[in-house]
This record gives C-alpha cells, sequence and structure tokens, in this order.
C-alpha cells in the first residue's frame, strides 16, 4: 500500500474516533442529567413511610428507564447521522441556527422566506410581519418511525412537546438580505438535557435552507433566461438596424444621380454643388465600427448635406433655419437617428405640399439632458403621406437599446401647422452599445 492509502486509513481512522468521541460525549450529558433526576427519585421513594423499604421496586423502575434512555439517545444518534451525513455536537442538538445570505433586497428576501417556511410538511402555524421582516411559525413533529412500541411512554418524549417552533427574520443589508434562522422544540432549553427530538428540528432547518437555495436558483434561472431571450433579441434588432444604418435609400440616391446628370447639360455648376453635398452624405453615410458612436455636429453635417441636395432639387420651396449652439456639438448620439426625423420633415411634410415648407432644427440643454427638435410647417400628422412609421419605430427601439430607458422621442403637432419630433438623450452618458 502507498503513502497516500496510508493518510487516507489514518484520516478515515481520525474521523471516526471524532465521531465516537463526540457521540459518547453526547450520551454521557443525556446520561448523567437522568442519573441525577433517577437518584432524586431514589432518594424521595426512599423517604416514603414503608414503602420505601421495598427497594426493588425503585431499582427496576431506574434501571427500565435509563435502558430506555439509552436505546432512545442510540436512536436519536443513528437518525442525526442519516440526516447530517456527519455527527457532530451541533448536529445533535435539538436547537438549530442557520444564517442564510439571499441575493435580493430584503423585500424580495422575506416574500421568499415566508413562501419557504409555508410549504414545510406539518406546518400549522404561520405568523409572519412583513414591516419587521420577522417570521414565527409551529409545526408538529412528524413521526420519525411509523411504529413505536413505547408511545408516550417513552422517557425521552414523556415530558415533551409534540411541535417544533420556527423564528426567521431578515435583516437589511446593502443588495442582500440576511436571514437568521432559529428551528427548536417548542419546549425550554432545559429540556435539551433530557429530551431528544430525533433530528426534526435539524430536518427542518435543512428543508428550509434547501427551499430557499431551489428558489434562489429558479429566480437565478429564469433571470438568465429572460437575460439570454433579450440578448438575442437585442442582437438581432441590433443587426437590423445597423442594415438600416448602412444601407442608402436607394431612390434618394437614384433620384439624387439622376438630378445631377440633368444639371449637368443646364446647369454645371449647380450639378457639381449637388454632387458635392452627395459625397459629403455618403461620407457620414459609412458604417461605423461596433463601438464608435456618433456626434450631434457630425450628425448635424450628414443632415445639412441631405437638406442642401433636398434644396437644389425642391429651389425655394424648401427653407432651412438650424440653431444648434457649438457647445452642444459634441454630446453623443447614435447615428443616422437625426436624418431619419428630417428625411421624414421633407419627404412626408414638405414634398406633399405644392408650396413646400420650412425645416427647422433647434438644439437645447436641459439640466443633465440635450433636446434635439426637428420641426416643419408641412401637411402634419393628419396629413396623407406614403410613410408607414417604421423610421420613427427604429428610433425608439434604437434610443431603448442604446441608452436603457434614459432617452425618448415626442413627435407632436407643430403650430400652426406641420410636426415637431424632440429627440432627448442625456447630455453626458455611455450608451450601451452602439446601434
Amino acid at each position: 500500500m502507498d503513502d497516500r492509502g496510508r493518510v487516507t486509513i489514518v484520516g478515515a481512522s481520525h474521523q471516526w474516533n471524532r465521531t465516537v468521541f463526540k457521540s459518547l460525549l453526547f450520551l454521557l450529558r443525556v446520561a448523567v442529567a437522568w442519573f441525577l433526576l433517577l437518584l432524586l427519585f431514589t432518594a424521595l421513594y426512599s423517604g416514603i413511610p414503608l414503602i420505601g423499604r421495598w427497594d426493588f421496586p425503585a431499582i427496576l423502575f431506574d434501571f427500565t428507564v435509563g435502558a430506555l434512555v439509552f436505546a432512545g439517545v442510540l436512536s436519536h444518534l443513528r437518525r442525526v447521522r442519516l440526516v447530517a451525513g456527519q455527527v457532530d455536537l451541533d448536529a445533535l442538538g435539538n436547537r438549530h441556527r442557520r444564517q442564510i445570505e439571499i441575493p435580493f433586497e430584503a423585500g424580495e428576501a422575506f416574500d421568499l422566506l415566508d413562501a419557504a417556511i409555508r410549504e414545510l410538511p406539518g406546518i400549522e402555524q404561520v405568523q409572519s410581519a412583513r414591516d419587521s421582516l420577522q417570521i414565527r411559525a409551529r409545526v408538529q413533529r412528524p413521526a420519525t418511525y411509523s411504529y413505536n412500541g413505547l408511545g408516550r411512554w417513552n422517557p425521552l418524549s414523556a415530558f415533551g412537546t409534540q411541535h417544533n417552533q420556527i423564528l426567521a427574520t431578515v435583516t437589511p443589508t446593502q443588495d442582500t438580505g440576511s436571514v437568521t434562522l432559529i428551528c427548536e422544540p417548542q419546549i425550554g432549553a432545559w429540556s435539551d438535557w433530557f429530551l431528544v427530538d430525533e433530528g426534526t428540528n435539524l430536518e427542518n432547518a435543512e428543508a428550509i435552507t434547501r427551499a430557499i437555495t431551489r428558489r434562489v436558483a429558479d429566480r437565478r434561472r429564469g433571470e438568465t433566461v429572460a437575460a439570454v431571450r433579450t440578448a438575442t433579441e437585442k442582437e438581432l434588432t441590433v443587426a437590423r438596424l445597423n442594415l438600416l444604418h448602412a444601407q442608402v435609400e436607394p431612390h434618394f440616391l437614384y433620384n439624387t444621380l439622376a438630378s445631377a446628370q440633368l444639371l449637368t447639360r443646364s446647369d454645371p455648376p449647380r450639378a457639381e454643388e449637388m454632387l458635392g453635398h452627395l459625397i459629403q452624405y455618403l461620407r457620414h453615410s459609412l458604417p461605423r465600427t461596433e463601438d464608435e458612436q456618433s456626434t450631434l455636429g457630425a450628425e448635424l453635417e450628414r443632415a445639412l448635406a441631405y437638406l442642401e441636395i433636398m434644396k437644389i432639387r425642391m429651389g425655394s420651396r424648401l427653407g432651412v433655419q438650424v440653431d444648434v449652439p457649438e457647445t452642444l456639438r459634441h454630446v453623443a448620439m447614435p447615428p443616422m437617428m437625426l436624418q431619419t426625423l428630417v428625411e421624414n420633415a421633407v419627404k412626408h411634410g414638405l414634398e406633399p405640399r405644392t408650396g413646400g415648407g420650412t425645416v427647422w432644427i433647434r438644439a437645447r440643454r436641459n439640466e443633465d439632458d440635450v433636446a434635439v427638435t426637428v420641426a416643419d410647417d408641412g401637411e402634419g400628422l393628419s396629413g396623407t403621406t406614403s410613410g408607414t412609421g417604421i423610421g420613427l419605430k427604429n428610433v425608439r427601439e434604437r434610443l431603448r437599446l442604446a441608452y436603457d430607458g434614459a432617452a425618448s422621442l415626442a413627435v407632436v403637432p407643430n403650430f400652426p401647422a406641420g410636426v415637431a419630433a424632440t429627440l432627448t438623450v442625456p447630455a453626458a452618458h455611455e450608451a450601451v452599445r452602439d446601434v
């Protein structure tokens, strides 16, 4: 046999010796308590006139009770070993304390603990106070064995109670709820010297601990599944939005090139100007790296390039007014959002009108937010256009993904005519990711 085998045998032998020592110590404690009690009984018995001279009944009673106590203690030791898997003084005791950390805030931890206690077998009374985060419960002590010949004559249970009790409190901490769980017999601590609970309070403590662990694991699995589902949906949405960002509207590109081609024959300088704005627009429309954010200034340059092209196409029918302070042009903003609002204003608000109209682009800071408004005096929300609403829906979805609810889009009627769309983003906010 090698050294590792010897170490294993020596370790197992040492553990066995410790188990035997603790078992004997527990047995000795109960035996001494009953010995003193029986000694007192014998002394009182011997003091009875006439009857006290007959020693045999007292001796028979003492030996009978002693034998029953010895057998009951051995049964308790064996059952605790089966329940706990080991024998130590804490496991052998009738009273058990557990400190459990639940990774939820105190209110959620209390609800989870309350549900775990109410599902305990044999539970009879549960008094829970959510404000004080405290639970008291009474649970019937189960019959550990289906047949017990001694029944109530068993000296280890004759003077005891057939109920256990549970006291649980939740202590709020920074991010968790710290649970203090106490399971004990419904009788004073003095009884521990004479009575055993056959491991029932140990079972209760272990059962509640397992129930809490299972419920926390279920909650975590649910959160993991939801997170995976959300991540998958987010990736699909981001992929779809990135595709929309990367592509240039074919009709806009075709119409612009067609207009430039016609102008090369009739007005070459204007054709050159249109192509210059188109190049500027395309330069700002190139796909960015995954983590790169755009800025309000860069998005404004793209929008102005688009508007200059449309002004060449629409002529005097399109007016543009810009009021964006230089101090706000560095504010981070996901790409193509401002462009979508400007395109909506021109395409659905002004182009359908014979007289055209004006597009206003305005930006203001309000405490920790920056509001960018694109307004027009065109057809308005009640006008009949070919729009499907997909552009605004995509903007809202991208805001949700990028800022996790910290940004918004509001579309309202403009006075006296047209539509005003306001994009509100944090002035200093690191987006979740660039979408």
